[in-house]
């Protein structure tokens, strides 16, 4: 079992910057693969990025919708996984979700087991 808590999130300005963190319980962290997801209002929960876990090499992902603005890192010495976001965009606005033990389509939100409670990020115009 894996508890996520993730922090950050809060309101800015379209162009300005957050980082997102997820904070995760348990001594085998590493060995997960992390996501990051977003979920606006009326709207499914979308994928945002991911990182595999560190004995494939912390490999990243990224849809073409985040792709150059957004970086998914990971700090296994503090169990936390980084969500940094720049150039926001209006349509950024979401609750942020982390998700760890992904079992197959690391794209898909339902390939994963644990899931954090969500931050919301609200970029205005």
């Amino acid at each position: 079992q894996v508890q996520l808590v993730e922090s950050g999130g809060g309101l800015v300005q379209a162009g300005g910057s957050l980082r997102l963190s997820c904070a995760a319980s348990g001594r085998t962290f590493s060995s997960y693969a992390v996501g990051w997801f977003r979920q606006a209002p009326g709207k499914e929960r979308d994928f945002a990025a991911a990182i595999s876990n560190t004995w494939s090499g912390g490999l990243t992902y990224y849809p073409d919708s985040v792709k150059g603005r957004f970086t998914i890192s990971r700090d296994n010495a503090k169990n936390t996984v980084y969500l940094q976001m720049n150039s926001l965009k209006p349509e950024d606005t979401a609750v942020y979700y982390c998700a760890a033990g992904v079992r197959g389509n690391r794209y898909a939100a339902g390939s994963y087991d644990w899931w954090g409670q969500g931050t919301q990020v609200t970029v205005s115009s």
